[in-house]
């Protein structure tokens, strides 16, 4: 038996799916990105006036998403440390993996936060202009 949860906080999702589902134990949280709930604001993200992309700040978007992470698990009865796998989806592994690196260590290794596993990927494009997703797996007790 599995729930499905969607957040009244973080942004809404971008196709037919929810934020989260519960199945025995564990939370699936689908890709959360750093966009801003109720507009189409991605924090850090500067477009000319035909809608391209001219600059984007890494560091605002990682701190977004995590943001918008912690959001979703609160939602849905989770919090920060139950969080036990983390798959992250980059645009631009040489330009942002350090950067998003250093951030990912202060968010989730040492003094009591989660430590999860990880894996990071590499993308050609991601649904809507950003850099960065997160796909997330917590264990609940």
């Amino acid at each position: 038996m599995s729930k499905s949860f969607q957040s009244s906080r973080a942004p809404e999702p971008v196709g037919a799916f929810p934020h989260a589902k519960r199945v025995g134990n564990l939370l699936f949280l689908s890709g959360i990105g750093p966009r801003v709930r109720g507009s189409k604001e991605i924090p850090g993200v500067t477009f000319d006036s035909a809608g391209n992309i001219v600059t984007y700040d890494i560091e605002k978007q990682c701190r977004a998403v995590f943001e918008n992470v912690r959001l979703v698990l609160e939602d849905a009865g989770a919090n920060w440390n139950d969080i036990v796998d983390v798959t992250v989806f980059l645009t631009n592994m040489k330009k942002d993996f350090s950067t998003y690196n250093k951030l990912y260590a202060q968010y989730f290794s040492g003094d009591g936060k989660p430590n999860p596993t990880r894996t990071t990927i590499e993308v050609g494009a991601l649904p809507t202009p950003i850099a960065i997703e997160l796909k997330v797996i917590a264990a609940l007790t």
